[in-house]
């Protein structure tokens, strides 16, 4: 999914009671488990990490997704900062 010339990014995150989250902005799902996912987004790659996870919805067409299990954990990961991601995500990123 490419991002138009012109257009305005935009992202939105809704999580109910940590049991569904809601993620618009989706380019593409890079990997996923039970227990992480990887979501390349227009604001750069959302970590995903909790127990039981799964995709409720998945609309790349819309950039939705939406993700029910218990969530623990939500993460920007920033390719651009200083250093490398370290970790598997270090590996990933190279």
């Amino acid at each position: 999914m490419a991002i138009e010339p012109g257009k305005v990014k935009r992202q939105e995150i809704k999580m109910l009671n940590r049991k569904l989250l809601e993620v618009s902005g989706v380019m593409n799902v890079e990997s996923f488990d039970s227990e992480e996912f990887l979501l390349e987004t227009e604001f750069g790659y959302l970590m995903i990490r909790g127990q039981n996870l799964h995709i409720k919805n998945l609309s790349l067409d819309q950039g939705l997704v939406a993700i029910e299990g218990l969530v623990n954990e939500l993460a920007y990961l920033d390719t651009n900062s200083q250093g490398k991601p370290k970790g598997f995500f270090g590996k990933l990123f190279k």
